[in-house]
């Protein structure tokens, strides 16, 4: 399973039972609408199967296609889908746009925000100053090597010649390709 695709598994099974209970929970006015952000290493299209699930129910769906440039930038994005809806919208975030959905989430329109596995600060709190607070990770040592197992074990025996390494190279990645593909 790649990356996105556990992205996308994680965000409909958490988003979808989330948005039910949004939706039975109130009262007035019916929303039948809903925006999604995504997250920084991600984009809009990361939603493509909980935005599909949605509207098979006849709820319309807007994926919002951040510019990635900055919180403001990415703010008026998300402002500008909501301006487009025609009437309630729940804002789903995920990741780093909990705090586009956080910043948003006070227009008139949006009647729940929604946070999967995203940052939620309160409003106004500004995150890297919080982040601050926390002790930053310290950095390998300087000794450590980036080479790993085998592959550097092979590097370090093959003295040969150039072209007998890369085709010792060839051979095993063409093994290892194999194999994982019959898996």
């Amino acid at each position: 399973m790649n990356r996105r695709t556990l992205i996308e598994a994680v965000a409909a099974s958490a988003a979808l039972p989330l948005l039910n209970r949004v939706a039975a929970a109130q009262t007035s006015p019916k929303t039948k609408n809903v925006v999604f952000v995504h997250g920084l290493f991600a984009d809009g299209s990361c939603w493509s199967k909980v935005i599909a699930r949605l509207q098979q129910k006849g709820v319309n769906c807007t994926s919002v296609q951040n510019p990635l440039t900055s919180l403001h930038e990415a703010s008026e994005a998300a402002r500008r889908a909501i301006a487009a809806q025609p009437g309630p919208t729940v804002l789903v975030g995920h990741s780093f746009s909990g705090m586009i959905v956080t910043d948003v989430g006070v227009d008139p329109k949006v009647t729940a925000l929604v946070y999967v596995a995203a940052r939620a600060p309160d409003a106004g709190e500004d995150y890297t100053a919080l982040a601050k607070n926390y002790p930053t990770p310290r950095p390998p040592p300087a000794s450590s090597s980036t080479t790993i197992g085998a592959s550097s074990r092979r590097r370090l025996s093959c003295t040969t010649s150039r072209a007998t390494c890369r085709r010792r190279r060839r051979a095993s990645s063409t093994r290892f390709s194999s194999r994982s593909r019959n898996r």
